[in-house]
């Protein structure tokens, strides 16, 4: 690839990763601050990226992420949660305890995969394509430490259903994926639990570097 081809990819790629930070969209000349870069480079690559769907333009002008995502999306999750299903097996079974991956669309979480324990008599019933705010939930939250910059794991209890207690880390040092790893049950946990949930999340940050 040429190095003004690789160059304009690049700049495309920094400006979706721009407008995926939730601010709500931004103005072209907004774009070209953040991005140092003309506005007329910004404009050709508005102009590229809205011609695939990957950006779109407000009836005021303002640039948002298009739903051209969502197809590139849908096919991540298959991957991501192949990816994902052996730690999460071992983690499962390790606590006890339903294990899952969630990972960030907007303000909301949503399972990608979830394991449950194969020799407990009671865990919780928890559905792969479950959606919930990140503000609830020890899921949620995790991926919300993430961006702030925080590690370790964070412990809820009956913010997402009564008498249920999770346990969750982010999965760190992947700026493409805002994501976590956890558990959830309704019975009692092991100390060490939240050491397993960190481990696990490191293990599949590990494997998908």
């Amino acid at each position: 690839m040429a190095a003004e081809s690789a160059q304009t990819l690049e700049r495309g790629l920094h400006l979706l990763r721009l407008l995926a930070d939730g601010h709500g969209g931004r103005t072209p000349t907004e774009l070209a601050a953040e991005l140092s870069l003309s506005r007329p480079v910004i404009y050709r690559l508005v102009t590229t990226l809205g011609n695939e769907g990957f950006v779109r333009r407000d009836a005021e002008g303002r640039v948002h992420l298009g739903f051209g995502l969502l197809v590139l999306a849908q096919a991540v999750q298959p991957l991501l949660r192949a990816a994902a299903l052996p730690a999460l097996r071992r983690l499962a079974e390790e606590v006890g305890a339903t294990a899952h991956l969630t990972v960030a669309e907007g303000d909301d979480g949503l399972a990608v995969a979830v394991v449950e324990p194969s020799w407990t008599n009671m865990h919780v019933a928890y559905r792969e394509g479950a959606r919930h705010p990140l503000s609830k939930g020890a899921a949620g939250r995790a991926i919300l430490s993430l961006r702030e910059g925080h590690a370790g794991y964070l412990v809820t209890e009956g913010q997402l259903q009564e008498g249920a207690r999770g346990i969750a880390a982010p999965v760190s040092g992947l700026p493409w994926l805002e994501a976590s790893v956890g558990v959830v049950t309704f019975g009692p946990l092991e100390e060490d639990a939240g050491l397993r949930v960190v481990a696990a999340a490191a293990e599949l940050a590990t494997t998908l570097a």
